[in-house]
């Protein structure tokens, strides 16, 4: 991963931009208690814990990713946003990591994973960590490409055609897997099912 992402890293954010629809509306729907714990898997460059870091105040957000060099770019951009204080990053396998070891946290209020589970050969394990690592009465928020269900073919074959060229898979049964993950669970198509978003509740 540190391969391909030591260059893309630097127009990861721009290139981006106009496209993982649903992400803000995921971040604006987060709602941690005050003094929470907020952990995003696979944050990538930092621009969501930031955003996040920003709209809720109150909480405390950390981040894992396999790529080094990604976190380099995360460390540096929260770095210039003044907010290194309150997000904290790791080097971690999203299928498999110890929270308490990296980040001295044994669970955590909210998770998400955004427009990563396209993107993780073993997408279901990362899905069962991602739930494993919530406290009780946690949450966590999922938002990736959906299968397009109700936009043009023509649109979701040039769209499917293109993501496969960075090894990104949209995953037909998203929603089948995370019934069967959690017993509690809320998800809905987005933008005529451009993105699917969902949230897996922990009691």
């Amino acid at each position: 991963m540190d391969a391909i992402y030591r260059t893309q890293r630097h127009f990861y954010d721009l290139t981006r931009k106009y496209y993982l629809l649903g992400r803000d509306a995921l971040i604006d729907g987060l709602a941690p208690p005050t003094g929470g714990s907020v952990l995003e898997i696979g944050c990538g460059t930092g621009r969501n814990l930031i955003c996040a870091a920003r709209r809720w105040p109150d909480a405390r957000f950390y981040g894992i990713d396999i790529s080094e060099a990604m976190l380099e770019t995360a460390r540096a951009n929260v770095a210039k946003a003044g907010l290194s204080e309150r997000i904290s990053f790791a080097q971690g396998d999203a299928t498999a990591f110890d929270a308490m070891a990296l980040f001295g946290v044994a669970g955590f209020d909210r998770v998400f994973q955004s427009y990563t589970l396209s993107m993780i050969p073993d997408w279901r394990g990362a899905l069962r960590e991602g739930i494993g690592k919530l406290a009780s009465g946690g949450r966590l928020d999922v938002v990736d490409f959906g299968q397009q269900e109700h936009l043009p073919g023509w649109f979701r074959r040039a769209l499917f055609a293109w993501l496969a060229r960075f090894d990104v898979c949209p995953r037909p049964d998203l929603f089948t897997a995370i019934d069967e993950i959690a017993p509690r669970a809320q998800h809905t198509p987005l933008y005529r099912g451009y993105a699917w978003s969902a949230r897996l509740f922990r009691d």
